[in-house]
């Protein structure tokens, strides 16, 4: 098959180890991007095009240029309102994406930061830096347990079901509130289906790990943010467009709840930025997917659905675009500026 491959803002080595990418070039006839006249470039190679690894702008006008065109890879792994998905969905081209690469590395980041809230293990160090540590019980005024303790999840996809399987040992009653899944389906998978209102009232942990939608963004707001118990944690590990940060860090400052971030509105932080001052707050600078070993599970995935679709079979290891769905998403691309 005919690829065409332009990874940016993704680079190669990126996405894929030396024996995938080595795979990748021999087993498939590979046109690569390399920094000329991007229009120029997919108008002259577009027409023999059979497998698009890009996130580039794909119009109705591009799309007309391909008409061998059998599946879009978008490695940058976000479904962008930058395709003619309808288009694509008339013509059968699935538009995929290997985003679940980043389930389990943000899953166990999000474990790391609940037990740190908890048990006070980030501010603890910090003051022992200081030489103004607490010893025993006095260190542990403020602490709970995880285990035993109840849960909820916001979001119950990739990200959502691989924080449920790490607390599987920790004996929690989970809670789980997605309105794109049904209450049925949401039992099968072993957790117990609620309103918004009722996760966020009950639960001492709540994980939100939802994509941004445009039913979601700014769910999280002052008034969400209200019905959370006194000193329950809250751990944003999927969009910041999810929260009202404004109403977040003064919930956090006034110490009601604890908060625990990896994402944040404007990425980097500004240094000035006063919530690096906030108390009960517990940050991480969006690293929590970022790991080699997922990021080359990029190119794994590619090449494992590239195989089923040369063998006329449906691809399986990445996500699909969804006509019923892909119009709500809101995500921010990657920016490696």
């Amino acid at each position: 098959m005919r690829v065409l491959y332009d990874p940016d803002p993704r680079t190669t080595d990126d996405i894929f180890s030396p024996d995938a990418l080595a795979a990748f070039r021999s087993r498939y006839e590979v046109t690569e991007w390399l920094g000329q006249d991007r229009d120029a470039f997919y108008a002259e190679h577009l027409p023999g095009t059979e497998i698009l690894v890009s996130q580039q702008a794909m119009g109705a006008d591009r799309l007309t240029l391909a008409p061998k065109l059998r599946a879009i890879f978008n490695v940058e792994t976000n479904f962008l309102p930058n395709i003619d998905y309808e288009e694509c969905f008339r013509r059968g081209i699935p538009v995929l994406a290997p985003g679940g690469v980043f389930a389990a590395p943000v899953a166990e980041m999000a474990l790391g930061m609940a037990l740190s809230l908890a048990r006070n293990i980030h501010g603890e160090h910090a003051a022992f830096l200081r030489g103004q540590e607490k010893w025993l019980f006095d260190g542990n005024r403020d602490s709970e347990m995880l285990a035993g303790s109840t849960v909820g999840i916001i979001g119950f996809g990739d990200l959502g079901r691989a924080v449920h399987r790490l607390l599987a040992p920790f004996g929690c009653r989970v809670q789980a509130h997605d309105p794109w899944l049904p209450a049925g389906h949401l039992r099968r998978l072993g957790v117990e289906p609620v309103d918004f209102d009722t996760l966020m009232a009950e639960n001492r942990f709540v994980f939100v790990m939802a994509a941004i939608t445009t039913e979601n963004k700014g769910l999280i707001d002052a008034r969400a943010l209200s019905l959370m118990q006194r000193g329950a944690m809250l751990l944003l590990m999927s969009r910041a467009a999810a929260v009202d940060f404004p109403a977040m860090t003064q919930a956090a400052a006034e110490g009601r709840i604890r908060v625990a971030t990896d994402v944040f509105p404007v990425e980097p932080l500004p240094q000035d930025d006063p919530i690096r001052q906030v108390p009960n707050m517990l940050f991480s600078p969006h690293r929590a997917g970022a790991l080699e070993f997922a990021l080359r599970e990029i190119g794994t995935r590619v090449l494992e659905d590239m195989d089923l679709i040369s063998r006329g079979l449906a691809p399986v290891a990445c996500r699909r675009a969804e006509r019923e769905t892909v119009a709500r998403f809101r995500s921010k691309p990657v920016d490696r500026s």
